[in-house]
């Protein structure tokens, strides 16, 4: 994903390759959303119990997760408003039934 956002800074992208990129950012966020929301509840379950040994750990794993999370969603962010050219006009469909 990085090798595409050093091409979005150098040449922009092609609308394939921004639906790749739309793609990839879903399925890293996806995954790291998922962890947070697994790590959430293991932490809910151990603050529940009193379980303190283990309270330090888990929030330093949840930590690390949200900081990755920050990470990817800053470069994304910061790639993507570097291209802020407007999007090409959309073609207009054409009827395939004659009169």
């Amino acid at each position: 994903m990085e090798n595409v956002l050093a091409a979005v800074e150098s040449e922009g992208l092609t609308v394939e390759e921004q639906n790749l990129l739309s793609v990839a950012y879903k399925n890293v966020i996806g995954a790291r959303r998922a962890s947070w929301r697994i790590i959430s509840l293991i932490e809910q379950k151990e603050e529940s119990r009193g379980n303190e040994d283990h309270m330090s750990m888990i929030r330093d794993y949840k930590s690390k997760i949200e900081s990755k999370l920050s990470n990817i969603c800053d470069k994304i962010s910061s790639s993507l408003t570097l291209d802020s050219s407007p999007p090409p006009p959309l073609a207009t469909p054409r009827s395939s039934t004659s009169r």
